[in-house]
C-alpha cells in the first residue's frame, strides 16, 4: 500500500474518532456509504461465527435513526468518550476495496466521577471511495468483554 493511502486511511480513522468524542453525532453517519453495516459484537460470538450483535445497523437510514435515538429521545446521564487506537492493519486492498483491522480503547468520563476504562476491542473495517473520499462500507467493533457496563449509547 502506498504511503498516501495509508495517510488518508489514518485520517479517516482519526476524523473519526474525533467526531464521536467530540459529541459531533449528526456527522457520524457521513462515514458510511449509503448501504453500509455497523455492528458492536462481542468477541466470543465474532469468534465462534455466531450473528448476534449487541447492535447492528445496515444502511445509513438506521445509523441516521440511531443518532435522532440518542440526541433526541434516549434518557441518559451524560458522559463523554475518548477513543484512542493503533496503527491501521492492512488485511487486504483488492479492486478498490480495502479491510483493515485497528485496535480501539474507550475511556469514559461522568461529571463528578474519574475517568474509567469503558470499552476496548478491534475494528474489523471496510471501505471504499466514494466521490474522492474514504468511507465506511462495513464496521465491525468486536469488543473484548464479555460485559459491558450498563449500555452503550454513543458510537463506537
Amino acid at each position: 500500500m502506498d504511503a498516501t493511502l495509508r495517510f488518508e486511511i489514518d485520517d479517516l480513522y482519526s476524523a473519526y474518532v474525533a467526531c464521536i468524542d467530540e459529541g459531533r453525532f449528526a456527522d457520524w453517519p457521513e462515514f458510511f456509504t449509503e448501504e453500509c453495516v455497523y455492528r458492536v459484537v462481542p468477541r466470543e460470538n465474532f469468534d465462534r461465527g455466531l450473528p448476534l450483535s449487541t447492535l447492528a445497523f445496515e444502511s445509513k437510514g438506521m445509523l441516521k435513526d440511531r443518532v435522532y435515538g440518542v440526541t433526541q429521545t434516549l434518557f441518559h446521564a451524560p458522559y463523554y468518550q475518548r477513543h484512542i487506537f493503533g496503527r491501521p492493519q492492512l488485511l487486504e486492498h483488492r479492486d478498490g476495496v480495502i479491510r483493515t483491522q485497528v485496535n480501539y480503547l474507550v475511556l469514559r468520563t461522568r461529571q463528578n466521577d474519574p475517568t474509567e476504562l469503558f470499552n476496548t476491542g478491534r475494528y474489523i473495517d471496510t471501505i471504499v471511495r466514494e466521490n474522492a473520499q474514504l468511507k465506511f462500507r462495513e464496521k465491525l467493533c468486536v469488543f473484548d468483554s464479555e460485559l459491558i457496563p450498563n449500555s452503550i449509547i454513543y458510537p463506537l
